[in-house]
């Protein structure tokens, strides 16, 4: 479709919608936030029939603001603002439904044989694909290889994405399919594991994956809207009403403005064209979009990649790992190349948000906006680091010093307590994770989850960010308590700093007079019951823009 062709059909879908008549909460048990980020209390909520909110209070207050409102009781339940994920990837969280669920197996065999079960049971699959699996769990003290899976399907590719994203597991099929055998090279940025006579052994790492992924079939746009529809519900279910995406294509933009078009997006998304390369050319062609369709989605913000991830040991660090002292990781691209797709994204106006896990990935980065920054005057963009995981300790004060959003997943703290030390030792663990120090130095952290790999469910952030414990509660007292958030802290992040990290707090991350109206309603009062609960809060309604978009049954 047209870009010039979008407004009339926006404005037509408008009109088809049902008109929303202006309405009252009464009786919340409410919570928010005011704009220098201080807890609020009130009892009444409204907002106009168009969602925005009008007044926030008293029951007497609003009912003086709105005396025509429809008023809906929700009986002393707590009622906060719409939470918000600043780091996830919606259409991989909508596909993990339609594959091999490979988190929960806690044994090489167990995954094994979930990958026969579902070979079984779906044998007009073409390709067999999976999410979730972690070697780190398994105690093998190797990565798996296609030899095991060749022993359960061995006539059409197996394609399985490791926990954090950032390698791949395949049988003999598939790397037969993309051409890989003893005599390909490691790309630039990625590695094929290999055994001692140098032949493939079934996992590649990082810029390795594309070898494979470059030859599996693209969903139809059927199943592309399928996948779509069932991360909606996930994110609704969950009390997410605003998602910044990591990483799109056009095929991703086009459905995102379609469904925005058509009133069928129920989570806001704050979109990062995913690299600099051909589609950041189609896409970019007008700027930024910085709103469409009141404000439920945008697309100002670049996606690029510095490094790797710590589990696989792709993180690039500045000494080798501990575990591993014959690597040090693997930064993406040299510091010339990287500055250009940097410089590139900065010239056309796009906040850049770069993916840097080790610290020196996070040190390549932190130097790069050190020098374009002032070259381009544009620290009001609001640039990002994602993921900001190993930092060295003399490089945290220059997220500060130059603007720079440090975005971070609490869950990826407690989910890789098992094995970070391992990788860092004891000295580098200091910078890792560290939430603390950060908030300390005056740094606004953005948080999210990074789903699919980690569970979408924000208070299961919140609970890591208070706890620094799983969900099990594990390790009592807290994996290094020290660097762990206050509840407040932990609940701003994922309201009104993540709104800011998307240069949207005056619209939304909080429950004010002309923001729109996105709130959640939830079984448990978060700022009365013990910290070790908070991830067990459940969702009883989600609300956005005024419209309900969940009802727990």
């Amino acid at each position: 479709m047209e870009k010039s062709m979008r407004l009339p059909l926006l404005i037509a879908a408008a009109l088809a919608l049902p008109a929303h008549a202006d309405t009252i909460i009464d009786r919340a048990n409410g919570y928010t936030l005011n704009a220098a980020g201080q807890l609020q209390r009130f009892t009444s909520l409204a907002f106009d029939d168009l969602g925005r909110i009008v007044a926030v209070g008293s029951e007497a207050q609003t009912a003086a603001a709105l005396p025509k409102a429809e008023h809906i009781d929700v009986q002393g339940k707590t009622v906060l603002p719409g939470l918000i994920d600043a780091h996830g990837h919606v259409f991989e969280l909508g596909e993990i439904a339609s594959g091999v669920e490979l988190y929960s197996p806690t044994s090489l065999n167990a995954a094994v044989k979930a990958v026969a079960d579902f070979a079984r049971t779906h044998p007009k699959k073409a390709w067999i694909v999976g999410f979730g699996w972690n070697q780190e769990i398994w105690k093998l003290g190797r990565f798996p290889t296609a030899a095991e899976l060749d022993a359960v399907v061995n006539d059409r590719p197996v394609l399985l994405h490791r926990v954090d994203g950032h390698a791949i597991w395949v049988n003999t099929k598939a790397l037969e399919m993309a051409g890989i055998d003893k005599s390909t090279r490691d790309p630039a940025g990625g590695k094929i594991e290999r055994d001692a006579s140098g032949k493939p052994t079934g996992v590649l790492v990082d810029a390795a994956m594309e070898l494979v992924n470059r030859v599996v079939p693209l969903p139809t746009p059927a199943e592309a809207r399928a996948t779509l529809d069932v991360a909606l519900a996930q994110l609704s279910k969950v009390g997410l009403t605003s998602v910044h995406d990591a990483g799109i294509k056009v095929v991703q933009d086009d459905i995102y403005r379609d469904y925005a078009d058509h009133g069928k997006l129920t989570t806001r998304i704050y979109a990062m064209i995913g690299d600099t390369t051909a589609d950041f050319d189609e896409l970019s062609k007008d700027g930024p979009l910085k709103s469409y369709a009141n404000d439920v989605y945008a697309l100002a913000a670049v996606k690029l990649y510095s490094d790797g991830a710590l589990g696989s040991r792709g993180a690039a660090l500045l000494a080798p790992y501990t575990d591993m002292p014959s690597t040090k990781g693997l930064l993406f691209y040299p510091d010339a190349e990287m500055r250009a797709k940097m410089n590139k994204a900065m010239k056309a106006g796009y906040q850049v948000n770069i993916h840097a896990i080790g610290d020196a990935g996070n040190r390549q980065i932190l130097d790069a906006y050190a020098a374009l920054i002032p070259q381009h005057n544009n620290v009001g963009l609001r640039h990002r680091i994602e993921h900001a995981q190993v930092v060295a300790l003399e490089d945290i004060p220059r997220f500060k010093q130059l603007g720079i959003i440090p975005s971070m997943q609490p869950t990826h703290a407690t989910s890789d307590q098992n094995m970070a030390e391992q990788r860092v030792g004891h000295e580098r663990i200091k910078g890792a994770y560290a939430w603390r120090s950060f908030l300390d130095q005056g740094s606004r952290i953005a948080c999210g989850s990074d789903f699919p790999i980690e569970s979408p469910n924000p208070f299961e952030g919140l609970h890591a960010a208070v706890t620094r414990q799983n969900n099990a509660n594990v390790p009592p007292g807290g994996w290094y308590k020290n660097q762990a958030m206050t509840l407040t802290e932990a609940f701003r992040c994922f309201t009104l700093d993540a709104a800011y990290a998307a240069h949207q707090e005056n619209v939304v991350g909080s429950l004010e007079p002309g923001k729109w109206a996105d709130f959640i309603v939830v079984d448990r009062d978060i700022f009365k019951i013990v910290p070790e609960q908070l991830g067990k809060t459940t969702v009883l309604q989600t609300w956005m823009g005024g419209r309900r978009v969940y009802s727990r049954r």
